[in-house]
């Protein structure tokens, strides 16, 4: 077996082992155990019978495992466990292999390797030398070996729990051709793909389920009821109550030249830390696209224990009398499946409820919104496009109830981003996109820093005009919230939400000061 780079983040071995013997969940991800006398690498939460010490070697990434000629454990599926944590504070030439490796775990990248590394290079600002170099030194594997990885495992995941093609498969997991995916996986695997389909496996209910893992701990009662009462009828549904509750969705996004609409199911598994995503035929051939969205959505990438460990360290009591309360470490921020539908929905919010956004959003569904047939009588329309709202006229939008203002900067942002100026997604450059959107009509920072915690991914988000949080802090100005809020850096997102959570909800306010109705 060919050794890791000595360059490459190694975890605590001791540590790890100690996790491993302990089943941890909350390290699900963060590591994986290479079995030298199997061959076999796995996530920690692995049920087989723990390992002998010196038969175990320990890897950050997947990637690294496999380079070391390790094969992916059929029993834990390292492919369901939750991503690493893409925020660093480390040197410069980690926080650029970091980014690359997040920019290569986006699957709409997957399908042109090899052009796709100069593009990954061009968009970081550096040679594809350099990031060959620095992706190397720092984790340990090459660009190409990481992304390989990355389409392999999925692959897996799909053969696994879907019955799927193998042709779709491998078109879905980002390979060229059908022999180019069966010599990658033998290479990698020695199996043949078909030998990881479930016999004797039928479909239960429409569509095809998949699993996704996420670490402990987890408020599921907390984002379930976030979207429960944000939900438009006809477009989503909550039903049921924390651990028992369903979360059902309809989704139309851009794939390349095609427009994929369908619909998705939501329910956790807490006994297993994990979700149980249903998504419909429909999405199949873009289901890894669709799972990156859930992921997202749920916020099952985020590392508690990190987060956590930052935000109790910190403290602003010299600041005001607030401290985070140390029971809400299950909290995670909200996402959003279509960065376009988050913002327009941040602006419907401005001043008003969440109730009264949420009607405004329910007439906006049924004005603009596509019709679409689903098994789910509660799932029957798609949220509008962005051309379809570029094109509404102000008087269409004014019928609505929907104020001047906001028809002027709904019709902004919806040509921004039908001309292709605006990306609201995890991957676009916050700085550049923050600059963006206050240059629009009727968005100011709050609306800013919301989309941006919400749709950019972006853990450091911080609405300094927001009087809740400025009550909480114990001060009087943006200036001096944005002062005292830098001891939660990098996790400013997290600390909001938690402070939110734990606060009473303000009255309805100017929306440059306030975005907690959006929120709460």
């Amino acid at each position: 077996m060919q050794a890791m780079s000595t360059h490459a983040p190694a975890p605590d071995d001791d540590a790890c082992y100690l996790a491993l013997k302990a089943h941890d969940a909350r390290f699900d991800g963060s590591f994986f155990t290479g079995v030298t006398s199997t061959g076999i690498y796995c996530r920690p939460v692995c049920k087989v019978r723990t390992p002998r010490r010196e038969n175990c070697r320990f890897f950050t990434l997947a990637a690294q495992a496999e380079q070391a000629g390790f094969r992916p454990c059929l029993r834990c599926r390292p492919e369901l466990a939750p991503g690493a944590s893409t925020w660093s504070t480390q040197d410069a030439s980690g926080m650029l292999a970091r980014q690359a490796a997040r920019l290569l775990d986006d699957p709409a990248g997957w399908p042109d390797a090899a052009p796709a590394m100069t593009a990954l290079a061009a968009r970081l600002g550096v040679s594809d030398r350099h990031l060959r170099r620095i992706f190397e030194a720092q984790l340990g594997v090459s660009p190409l070996q990481y992304l390989q990885t990355r389409r392999l495992l999925t692959a897996k995941q799909l053969l696994t729990d879907t019955d799927l093609p193998v042709t779709r498969v491998a078109l879905a997991s980002g390979f060229a051709s059908l022999r180019r995916f069966n010599a990658a996986f033998a290479a990698h695997y020695g199996l043949n793909p078909t030998r990881l389909r479930r016999e004797g496996r039928a479909r239960e209910g429409a569509g095809v389920a998949v699993q996704l893992g996420y670490r402990p701990p987890y408020d599921i009662g907390a984002m379930l009821g976030f979207f429960a009462r944000r939900g438009i009828v006809g477009q989503e549904f909550v039903t049921g109550e924390d651990e028992d509750a369903l979360l059902g969705r309809t989704l139309s996004f851009q794939a390349g030249a095609r427009t994929h609409t369908g619909w998705l199911t939501i329910r956790f598994d807490p006994a297993r830390q994990s979700v149980l995503l249903r998504v419909s035929d429909s999405l199949c051939e873009v289901l890894p696209l669709v799972i990156s969205r859930v992921r997202a959505l749920l916020d099952l990438d985020a590392d508690p224990a990190v987060i956590n460990a930052g935000l109790a360290s910190s403290s602003i009591t010299q600041h005001g009398a607030f401290a985070l309360d140390a029971r809400l470490d299950g909290l995670r921020v909200p996402g959003c499946l279509d960065g376009f539908e988050l913002a327009v929905r941040a602006i419907l919010g401005q001043q008003i409820t969440v109730a009264a956004a949420r009607t405004l959003g329910q007439r906006l569904l049924e004005a603009f919104g596509e019709p679409l047939a689903t098994p789910w009588p509660a799932l029957n329309r798609l949220f509008p496009t962005a051309q379809a709202l570029a094109q509404a006229s102000g008087d269409a939008l004014g019928q609505l109830g929907i104020v001047r203002q906001r028809q002027t900067a709904i019709a902004a942002l919806a040509q921004a981003t039908a001309q292709g100026q605006l990306a609201l997604d995890g991957n676009a450059d916050v700085t550049a996109t923050l600059a963006t959107l206050k240059a629009l009509p009727g968005i100011g920072d709050w609306t800013a820093q919301y989309i941006a915690m919400r749709a950019l991914r972006w853990p450091d988000a911080f609405p300094a005009g927001d009087v809740a949080l400025q009550k909480a802090l114990g001060v009087a100005s943006e200036r001096e919230a944005e002062r005292a809020s830098q001891v939660w850096r990098p996790w400013r997102s997290y600390a909001v939400v938690r402070a939110w959570h734990q606060g009473a909800t303000p009255p309805a306010v100017n929306a440059s000061q306030s975005i907690a109705n959006n929120v709460h």
